[in-house]
């Protein structure tokens, strides 16, 4: 799913209308309206922060997700998850067992870990390479998925709606969601981009 950059989320719990804008909405309504412009902002924005929450209540994981989800095995190389992660401009992906359970996740942070970078930065592995002339990945050169992965993953059911997606996205400074199956098996995956999506698909 393409994520549209130009569309954020508003502050629900306070829309930004202008008098002017309320006195065109009032203007356009045939007959006559027993509502001061206060009357109908305030009206306005409680029924906005109802429409939001019902969206956030009744749309799922299932409803949003990506079900062609792009993971990696435990055994995995690290060069081969490396290369696979950049031709596919992704962050992170998934780390699935072989009967398809998600077991973990990798993303850029656990790379930048494992090479002693506590900065989380990609532009400090450039720094510390440009300034000792060496390969800071030299040390995991070798190593597997399974060796680096966050574990055990964060995942999500498709019945979980918006609203808890994204509390744990941001609960737990992640990213994206695997969504699983009752048996933890990997079925699609939840970004933050997807329920931005999900959001201007129906109010913009």
């Amino acid at each position: 799913m393409t994520i549209n950059a130009t569309c954020q989320f508003p502050d629900a719990f306070s829309v930004d209308l202008s008098d002017q804008d309320v006195l065109e909405a009032m203007t356009s309504i045939q007959g006559y309206i027993d509502i001061t412009p206060k009357d109908f902002k305030e009206i306005y924005q409680i029924a906005f922060r109802l429409a939001v929450d019902r969206l956030f209540r009744s749309v799922t994981a299932k409803d949003i997700m990506t079900s062609n989800v792009i993971a990696v095995c435990l055994a995995t190389p690290l060069v081969e998850t490396a290369r696979l992660m950049s031709d596919e401009n992704i962050s992170g992906v998934p780390v699935i067992s072989d009967d398809h359970r998600v077991v973990g996740v990798i993303s850029e942070k656990d790379f930048l870990r494992r090479m002693g970078q506590d900065s989380d930065s990609f532009m400090s592995v450039i720094a510390q390479c440009l300034s000792h002339r060496a390969c800071l990945a030299l040390p995991i050169k070798e190593k597997t998925a399974k060796d680096i992965m966050t574990t055990p993953a964060m995942t999500a059911t498709m019945d979980l709606n918006v609203a808890g997606l994204s509390r744990m996205l941001k609960d737990h400074n992640i990213n994206r969601l695997p969504i699983v199956d009752d048996d933890g098996r990997l079925i699609g995956i939840v970004s933050r981009g997807d329920i931005v999506n999900s959001y201007c698909a129906r109010f913009f």
